[in-house]
């Protein structure tokens, strides 16, 4: 007797995994990029409309706005911030409560453009940062490299209604890296330009950039952290002046540098790291000026020439990492990002230091230098759901796609 096949059934899929796979067929896709760095002076919202992915990926930034951090929020964050012993409960707390904050000012920034939720397909959530840990920080060899970031993507999907990832740097870890900094994989697909070698620049909280050959050839990527950016700049203004940061230097500009204070800054095993290379404001922090100021002998110093010597301590460790891998003969062309951008006398001793390139910003490439980081999260999330993972051959440089998903409820 003949065994009947049973009858076929058609495939079921779970709503929101078809929701994902309908948004995969769209030509053209509407992701926010969400971005806050370690200076904590805001939440970045992009809304940019990306079609195709890797090398093919074209990006239309087409609303960005910078939603200030309310004090209260910078507070709350600073309880734990780069910090080793904290609240366990504050970091509990902070976790599902960031995370709500930063979707309602989702929610209010696409009310004020006229847009609806349903009409934007995905949200890439970098997350708050409070710690960052790599080996080279840690120095504990039984651990791998870790870092942190707050702000879960679960809660953001289900205020919003829309599915987010979040969490990118985890997979950055397991995959060998140091889980920063991750501007290269987007600055690969949106920047590279053929028979043009480039240097974007992102002077954050702390400073980065990326190498781009103008050869396009992935294998020639190169992409490390240089150390301080904004991060003391923004810590001793709030310390001397009650002030959230220097606001165009002006603090700075009637200090002088001391060279004694400014050697012992320098005076760290992370510049002697080989690159690529991460690191935060738990190594630079104040009590890192305070004990290089204690070695120094400079304990009393006017607040204005401390700040002096910051501003010189980020632009020379920006450009003594950049001159140690460029070829001198070269004629790159850098694209800054970022706040350090907004800072006369950063940018000035830098380009004092390199007069022989060319130095703009990102906004002569079609994207905001404030809105530059928030977009390549943005890619990110495109590269998750579209890209196969670059090679760009290196170690620390895994070729992966990052992000956790999150579906609405």
């Amino acid at each position: 007797m003949a065994v009947s096949e049973p009858p076929s059934k058609a495939v079921c899929m779970n709503s929101n995994l078809q929701r994902l796979f309908t948004i995969t067929q769209k030509p053209v896709r509407r992701i926010i990029g969400l971005m806050s760095g370690t200076s904590l002076d805001g939440l970045d919202v992009a809304l940019c409309a990306i079609s195709g992915s890797g090398m093919n990926t074209k990006v239309v930034l087409e609303q960005f706005e910078t939603v200030p951090y309310p004090l209260e929020v910078k507070d709350e964050i600073r309880k734990i911030f780069a910090k080793e012993n904290i609240s366990f409960q504050q970091l509990c707390l902070l976790n599902p409560w960031i995370a709500n904050h930063h979707a309602a000012w989702i929610l209010q920034c696409l009310q004020k453009w006229e847009i609806a939720p349903a009409a934007v397909d995905l949200i890439a959530s970098h997350g708050q940062t409070v710690y960052h840990s790599p080996k080279i920080l840690h120095q504990q060899a039984a651990f791998p490299n870790a870092t942190l970031q707050i702000g879960d993507g679960d809660h953001i999907a289900v205020k919003t209604g829309i599915i987010t990832l979040s969490d990118f740097r985890q997979k950055h870890i397991a995959a060998g890296g140091e889980g920063a900094p991750l501007a290269l994989y987007g600055d690969y697909c949106l920047f590279s330009r053929q028979g043009e070698d480039r240097i974007m620049l992102n002077m954050g909280g702390i400073a980065n950039f990326t190498f781009l050959p103008g050869s396009l050839d992935a294998n020639k990527v190169f992409v490390t952290d240089t150390g301080p950016g904004n991060t003391l700049l923004d810590a001793f203004a709030r310390h001397y002046f009650e002030k959230e940061y220097d606001e165009d230097a002006a603090f700075a500009k009637q200090g002088t540098v001391n060279e004694k204070l400014l050697a012992a800054l320098k005076d760290n095993s992370f510049f002697k790291e080989g690159f690529p290379r991460t690191t935060g404001p738990e190594l630079f922090s104040r009590e890192y000026v305070l004990a290089a100021q204690a070695r120094s002998q400079t304990t009393g110093l006017l607040p204005v020439d401390v700040m002096a010597t910051l501003t010189q301590f980020s632009a020379d460790t920006i450009t003594d990492a950049l001159l140690s891998v460029l070829d001198a003969d070269k004629p790159y062309a850098v694209y800054m990002s970022g706040g350090g951008a907004h800072n006369p006398l950063l940018v000035g001793l830098i380009t004092a230091r390199m007069p022989h390139l060319k130095i703009k910003t990102t906004a002569e490439l079609g994207i905001a230098g404030d809105a530059k980081e928030a977009v390549l999260f943005a890619i990110l999330a495109n590269e998750a759901v579209m890209g196969e993972g670059i090679n760009f051959g290196k170690p620390g440089m895994p070729a992966i796609t990052m992000g956790k998903l999150s579906f609405p409820a």
